[in-house]
């Protein structure tokens, strides 16, 4: 095979209480194409994203070592419409889309179960690349270097509004502030939010999603990292939306609403921010990573 193009979408991690655990595939995409060549070469992305540290690459590259093959040259070519650093699984879609390339132009035939318990170490944790590879809702885990990944259904009139600012957010500095420990008590708090959640988001209950968002591992500590993170939530309260969290580590912000009308009300509340905010409304994807 000459080339193979993939298209991996966007997705929000978390989703409040369920950190390193739960995510959702948004209609936000990168395309990609993996070409065989004499080396390894880049284009359609900046300078230093052109090195063998590039995330596509390291995924593509970790399939040929897990099964101890050489890794054959190749030209990526990618076209990245999901902003970086921005808490929408930007660095999740690239290892994604690596692995399907190679999975094709390598000949693995492997699934996509397959794909993600070979790549998430490079990630760490699944939450952002299950729903990378199987669209839609999802929840997983990591036992013994294998990842197991369930699916949930999602109300269809639930609606995504996410609000990106115009500065980035590490994911580095935004894991620094977390504590290493938390009381009993808390862990089953947010355990008893993580449990309802799915069935809430499948109902879309917004007033029961909004109790399930209350969490306490990480937002607590991330929220004073982003600023105006405090505004908007107001602004989001007023327009009557209260289901309001982190997208993954931040600085996006998320609402989870069945008015259609919240992403321009927001729009219009945040025009005296000192901040330029992106919001939109995305939808669910429910394919996940694809061959195009």
């Amino acid at each position: 095979m000459e080339k193979v193009s993939v298209r991996v979408p966007a997705t929000t991690a978390n989703l409040g209480v369920g950190f390193d655990t739960m995510g959702c595939a948004l209609g936000l995409y990168n395309t990609l194409s993996f070409s065989p060549a004499d080396g390894l070469s880049f284009s359609g992305c900046e300078a230093e994203y052109q090195t063998p540290e590039n995330l596509a690459y390291q995924g593509f590259k970790a399939l040929y070592e897990h099964f101890g093959r050489e890794v054959p040259g190749v030209h990526i070519d990618i076209w990245a419409d999901i902003p970086v650093c921005r808490g929408l699984g930007s660095s999740a879609a690239m290892i994604a889309a690596g692995a399907l390339g190679a999975n094709v132009l390598g000949g693995f035939g492997l699934s996509r179960e397959e794909l993600l318990s070979i790549v998430t170490p490079i990630e760490g944790h699944p939450d952002n690349l299950a729903p990378a590879f199987f669209g839609g809702l999802t929840a997983s885990m990591s036992v013994g270097g294998q990842v197991y990944t369930v699916s949930y259904p999602v109300h269809p009139e639930l609606r995504f509004v996410l609000m990106s600012p115009d500065f980035p957010l590490s994911t580095h500095a935004a894991r620094s502030v977390l504590p290493q420990s938390l009381p009993f008590k808390t862990a089953v708090g947010q355990l008893s939010r993580l449990a309802l959640l799915p069935k809430a988001m499948e109902l879309g209950d917004e007033e029961l999603i909004a109790l399930c968002l209350e969490d306490a591992f990480h937002q607590p500590y991330r929220f004073p990292l982003i600023n105006e993170s405090d505004k908007l939530r107001q602004m989001a309260h007023e327009l009557g939306c209260d289901a309001f969290c982190i997208s993954g580590a931040g600085p996006t912000l998320l609402c989870l609403t069945r008015d259609g009308s919240l992403a321009a009300g927001l729009k219009e509340a945040a025009q005296g921010l000192e901040h330029s905010w992106d919001i939109r409304e995305l939808a669910v994807d429910h394919q996940g990573a694809r061959c195009i």
